[in-house]
């Protein structure tokens, strides 16, 4: 049986596929894991999964993001005159004013 093995440098970071081994069960897949992925690069933690039990969505099964408009969010998408307009500059100014006192220049 394959297993797939996915390692993690630092806590907190992500796991990354590193490699396969070839054992009968688990716990011959877990340390057979350990001695050929997590000994030789600095290792926090592995994850040694079946290799049938990962599976693949890609582009032509699903249409990830980007296929919502959400300019909505964003306060250029709005048409503001008169007293709007005039709020949103109070409020841009106090940002900035806010950057430049902390140093974010």
């Amino acid at each position: 049986m394959i297993w797939e093995v996915f390692r993690q440098e630092k806590a907190g970071n992500y796991h990354t596929h590193c490699g396969n081994v070839h054992a009968p069960d688990r716990e011959m897949a877990k340390q057979f894991a350990a001695i050929q992925h997590g000994r030789r690069k600095p290792t926090n933690s592995l994850w040694v999964v079946p290799s049938e039990e990962i599976g693949e969505i890609d582009a032509e099964d699903v249409a990830f993001g980007g296929t919502t408009d959400k300019a909505y969010r964003w306060a250029t998408a709005y048409n503001t005159t008169g007293e709007d307009a005039v709020e949103v500059v109070e409020s841009e100014d106090e940002q900035a004013t806010a950057e430049r006192q902390r140093g974010d220049d």
